[in-house]
This record gives structure tokens, C-alpha cells and sequence, in this order.
């Protein structure tokens, strides 16, 4: 759907200017961008190392469940049904909650990273908005979401997006990764 609302706005853009060849375009990778500026590192990070904690705090609710269960296979035998009925509805209730307690972790990491990508995505669109300015462009689109399918490389501004945001929004406590350059197009001159 996207894709068609953009098509259709490109065509009434183009079809209503006579000076297209004047049109300034360009493209920015923000997912790329948000890999290679100091905070999107830090924030990546930062939630990998609460993901590890967790996750291994799972891990080891998950192991005592399957330990108790074996324990309780082995003595299942040498209980009364009623013991073992109840045992085993204890069980499954751990099993129900811990199935829970699984997706309520999965949520709430997802709920995380947005907010804080969502943080420096916000930062980004000034700066994305100053280099379109400042280098005459018309129109930035976003590379992965805009249905871009091929641009030449000098019309790709992420690096300038990463350079300008780690100058403004520098690191506390480190050192942001350098901007990276745009891989040239497999077609390009080498030079």
C-alpha cells in the first residue's frame, strides 16, 4: 500500500513539472545509519545485555521446570492418584505461567528497542531535513521502506546522517563508530 500511495504521488509530482530535470532526489539507509551512530550502538548494547539477563533468568526457570517434571515422572509411581493428579496440575499451572511470563519478556523487549530507536530516529529527521536543504534536494526517501529498488550512490546521504549526528548527539562514556561508506554500485567506474 505504501508503495502504491508513493508511485502515485511520484506520478502527479512528475507529470505536473516540466522542470524534472531540476528535481534533486536523494536516499538514506536508517537502518544502516541507526547501526552506525554512536547512541544507536549504545542502545543496542544496552538492551542486549538486559535481553541476556533475562533470557538466561528464563533459561534456568525453564531448566528447574523440566528437572521437577522428570523428578515427578520418577515418583509418580510410588504416589497416590490424588498426589499425583495434584502434582501434576501444580505442574501445568508452572508450565501455563511460564509460557506467559516467556511472551510477556518477548513484548516488553520489543516495546523497549521501539522506544528507544524511536528516540533517535526523532533525532534523525531534522538532521535528514538540513543535508536535503542544504544540498537542494526535493525529496530524501527512506531506503528500505520506500520500495527503492536502485539509486546511484552518490545520491545516498547516511553517511552524512551518521556524520552529523554523532557531532551533535555525541556518545557519553565511548566513542562512536566512524561512518562507514556506501558500498559503490557492482556497475560503478572503479577508479
Amino acid at each position: 500500500m505504501r508503495r502504491i500511495v508513493l508511485s502515485i504521488c511520484l506520478l502527479a509530482f512528475f507529470g505536473s513539472s516540466p522542470a524534472i530535470a531540476d528535481l534533486k532526489v536523494g536516499y538514506v539507509d536508517l537502518q544502516r545509519a541507526l547501526m552506525e551512530v554512536g547512541e544507536g550502538q549504545q542502545a543496542k548494547a544496552k538492551l542486549k545485555g538486559e535481553i541476556d539477563k533475562k533470557k538466561a533468568e528464563f533459561e534456568g526457570e525453564q531448566k528447574k521446570l523440566r528437572e521437577d517434571g522428570m523428578v515427578l515422572d520418577r515418583q509418580a509411581s510410588a504416589m497416590s492418584e490424588e498426589v499425583r493428579i495434584e502434582k501434576m496440575k501444580q505442574l501445568q499451572a508452572r508450565v501455563m505461567a511460564i509460557g506467559e511470563k516467556g511472551q510477556k519478556l518477548q513484548t516488553e523487549f520489543v516495546e523497549k528497542e521501539r522506544s528507544e530507536l524511536k528516540k533517535i530516529f526523532d533525532r534523525m529527521d531534522p538532521i535528514v531535513a538540513a543535508i536535503a536543504r542544504r544540498e537542494g534536494l526535493v525529496m530524501v526517501f527512506e531506503k528500505t521502506d520506500s520500495g527503492l529498488v536502485f539509486a546511484e550512490s552518490n545520491l545516498d546521504v547516511t553517511n552524512e546522517l551518521v556524520r552529523t549526528y554523532n557531532e551533535k548527539y555525541p556518545v557519553k562514556g565511548g566513542k562512536p563508530a566512524p561512518a562507514t561508506p556506501a558500498p559503490a554500485p557492482k556497475d560503478a567506474p572503479t577508479k
